[in-house]
């Protein structure tokens, strides 16, 4: 377990001094003008900011924040990069965002009433962006959303080419007999 707690805080001291990162400024900054070290940083500020989403106003602000501005800025990061790959991640974790939204929304006022409910969503969507191969919403799309994506995918087919069968027929309907009209 100390071994596993020590990969973790290096992981961490490592990938706040990393150059490349957007946050590795702000923090350099912050520990020359405080004289803290950026891995203490930067725990206050998870402390922090865990403390407000369980008593702080706006705390589904801070959350869908959460959940929103390291991977859309991550995403755009992406779709500008030659790599296919990132694409992919990115478009998992929005997939996996969506449904979660989707699920949300009608047990909107049951999950509310939890106490720890912005708190532990925050950590949800942290776990489905960490950056690694096997992040929460790689997990999630394989285990639970791709096998029911592929055993349906057919039916949904069938049913948008319906629909927009049908709609072309209507459109064309509408437009012979408007047509018809103004002769």
């Amino acid at each position: 377990m100390a071994a596993k707690v020590a990969e973790y805080r290096e992981s961490l001291e490592k990938s706040l001094q990393d150059p490349k990162k957007p946050w590795t400024t702000w923090f350099a900054l912050a520990e020359e003008k405080t004289g803290v070290k950026r891995l203490y940083l930067f725990l206050g500020i998870l402390g922090f900011l865990a403390l407000y989403l369980l008593f702080g106003y706006g705390a589904q602000l801070v959350c869908n924040t959460i959940g929103f501005l390291y991977p859309a800025y991550c995403s755009m990061k992406a779709i500008e990069s030659p790599q296919k790959g990132d694409d992919t991640k990115w478009l998992t974790y929005w997939t996996v965002y969506a449904l979660l939204s989707i699920v949300e929304y009608p047990s909107d006022i049951l999950l509310h009433w939890f106490p720890f409910y912005w708190l532990v969503k925050a950590i949800f969507f942290t776990w489905c962006f960490w950056p690694t191969t096997n992040n929460g919403s790689i997990l999630l799309y394989d285990k639970v959303i791709r096998p029911r994506f592929l055993k349906h995918q057919a039916d949904v087919d069938d049913a948008i080419s319906n629909i927009v069968g049908g709609a072309s027929k209507l459109v064309a309907q509408k437009l012979l007999t408007g047509d018809q009209k103004d002769d």
